[in-house]
């Protein structure tokens, strides 16, 4: 398998799927991105320009998103977790750095809990560690049955003008534009089982305290999503952890304020000392066991 490849939209087999994905930049150092739901991969392109000349910046689309078809399964952010460890594997990386945004930050959260070992840092953007309350729940079981008997439409339509500042729906409306064709672009199979996938999930917060990696957590000062307070949450128990809060940002800051993450991702990315680039570099059969995630 060629796992050298660098360029927009790769594909790679992984646990049952073709996954596609980003793979810039020739630095030592990987850093895996994580979209929110309903995106895709290029949530993050800015974020792979901007830091390419100095890392390896990866993005994936995650299961049924974007060019990673799957209109057959039963989502889950279980199942989101396993596909980024064996997606890892696929890639010959012991370690890495992963940050993920929202549904991206959930799969970090679950992966990380299982498998600690494989992180060098986490990066968490507009996300939280809770399970969804009985009344989300319920929110989202009737959004699934109005999506499957009358589409995503409706949905879609709401959802992207929840996700951004009201200053960006009025001023930077060819951001709105094109996020938006995105989240239109997802089947109503997925839309719905992307919802089940969320409210699905399980909390994180129970081990938030065990997490030893070094820890940024980035958060629009306006998120409606998943509010602020959350964020400093899991900055009071992630020992260590850095919180920064971006101005004029909703859910997507990465997107809104694009030179405020950077600058913020920029400055804790430097101060990591990357200990797993000669895991790296070691090179891995199926026969080693390293497959075996």
């Amino acid at each position: 398998m060629n796992t050298t490849a660098k360029g927009y939209d790769l594909i790679i087999p992984v646990n049952t799927i073709n996954l596609s994905y980003d793979d810039l930049g020739e630095g030592n150092i990987p850093v895996i991105f994580l979209h929110g739901f309903p995106f895709d991969k290029s949530m993050w392109k800015g974020q792979l320009e901007f830091f390419a000349s100095s890392y390896r910046v990866i993005a994936l689309d995650i299961r049924g998103f974007g060019k990673s078809k799957d209109e057959e399964s039963s989502l889950s952010i279980d199942l989101f977790a396993n596909d980024l460890i064996h997606f890892m594997d696929a890639l010959n990386l012991e370690k890495a750095i992963v940050c993920g945004l929202s549904m991206g930050g959930y799969i970090l959260l679950n992966a990380q809990e299982r498998y600690p070992d494989r992180f060098e840092a986490l990066i968490l953007c507009d996300t939280q560690c809770i399970a969804d309350s009985n009344v989300v729940k319920e929110k989202r079981l009737e959004a699934i049955q109005k999506i499957e008997s009358h589409g995503p439409d409706k949905f879609n339509e709401g959802f992207v003008k929840s996700v951004f500042h009201k200053n960006s729906l009025t001023e930077k409306e060819e951001l709105v534009e094109n996020l938006s064709k995105v989240v239109f672009s997802n089947s109503k199979h997925i839309i719905a089982e992307g919802l089940r996938a969320l409210s699905g999930r399980s909390e994180t917060c129970s081990t938030l305290s065990e997490i030893a990696a070094p820890t940024l957590i980035i958060c629009g000062r306006a998120d409606e999503v998943t509010p602020l307070a959350q964020s400093e949450s899991m900055h009071q128990v992630i020992e260590g952890s850095e919180l920064k809060v971006i101005e004029n940002a909703g859910h997507v800051s990465n997107l809104e304020q694009p030179e405020d993450f950077n600058s913020h991702l920029q400055k804790f990315l430097a101060g990591i000392t990357f200990v797993g680039a000669e895991l790296n570099n070691e090179k891995k059969t199926p026969d080693s066991g390293y497959y075996g995630n």
